[in-house]
């Protein structure tokens, strides 16, 4: 295992080329990172930069995926992202050397700039639902075969593999299986129709930012074109997302009315996705998901 300082002559090496000039880390000091990765703040001659590491061979190409999700994101010019200064690997350790954001808790301005923005961003459609590559969600591979509908992608990309992941670790049983069958043949007629959206993939609250001069900020997407309703639906997971947010939302790029019908309905892929990384604490919230939809 590569020891930390090796990494960190590493990093400083490789950003004095990007940057060109040359760059010292004075100091590392951890911050919180999630359950996957190491993450710290790194003090530099540069001013400071968020680094995030991993193993390599337990999460190959993650933070490769990730950037290019944040790039993309920033490519649309509607909502913004931290800035992706370098992405590559040291011996056994994969990293990414990120701007820094001083953040603050969110006040109203800030959750109504966060929904104006994530409105203006799901407006960026494409021909197809899917993306042009795989990537992550958590820890666990997400796929993005496109497909020209959400009901086929949505089933195929999204909860066939989380369904499956979970029968083969004994966390979901046979009568599940034919549940979700069942789920599969009436999904096409439980929603509106909608052309493809650039969705985040895994808003909860943690995976936003509100600078501190109140400029919302996008983490650790996991990005493809869907249905804009699940990038809403999972805002409520988890709590974290003012009233006023979805006010916002709603005055930039209304939703169809009976949007909160398929809050759950949406929810069951994160929720599948935790039941398989978590464990059968999630298997309740599956379940009456399901049932209420079948």
């Amino acid at each position: 295992m590569a020891p930390m300082q090796a990494v960190l002559t590493d990093i400083e090496n490789k950003l004095s080329v990007v940057l060109k000039d040359n760059v010292k880390i004075n100091s590392t000091t951890a911050v919180s990172g999630g359950s996957i990765n190491q993450a710290y703040c790194l003090g530099t001659n540069q001013g400071k930069l968020m680094l995030k590491q991993n193993s390599k061979a337990a999460y190959p190409d993650m933070f490769a995926c990730e950037a290019l999700g944040l790039e993309t994101i920033g490519d649309t010019r509607t909502i913004a992202v931290p800035q992706v200064i370098l992405q590559s690997d040291f011996e056994d350790k994969s990293y990414l050397v990120m701007e820094w954001i001083e953040s603050r808790r969110a006040t109203e301005k800030g959750a109504e700039r966060l929904g104006r923005k994530l409105a203006r961003m799901h407006k960026h459609s494409h021909s197809a639902f899917g993306f042009n590559s795989d990537n992550y969600m958590g820890s666990m591979r997400q796929f993005n075969q496109k497909h020209e509908t959400w009901s086929a992608f949505f089933v195929e990309q999204r909860l066939q593999p989380m369904v499956k992941a979970a029968i083969d670790k004994n966390k979901l049983n046979l009568t599940d299986l034919k549940n979700f069958e069942l789920l599969y043949q009436k999904l096409n007629n439980l929603f509106d129709q909608e052309a493809p959206s650039l969705i985040h993939g895994d808003l909860w609250s943690g995976n936003y930012l509100i600078a501190t001069n109140e400029t919302p900020y996008l983490i650790d997407p996991a990005v493809s074109y869907g249905n804009r309703e699940f990038d809403i639906a999972m805002t409520t997971l988890f709590g974290g997302f003012s009233p006023r947010f979805y006010e916002a939302y709603q005055e930039t790029f209304p939703l169809n009315a009976d949007w909160r019908q398929r809050i759950d309905l949406w929810n069951l892929y994160p929720l599948l996705l935790h039941l398989n990384l978590f464990g059968l604490s999630y298997l309740g919230q599956v379940r009456d998901a399901l049932e209420s939809y079948i």
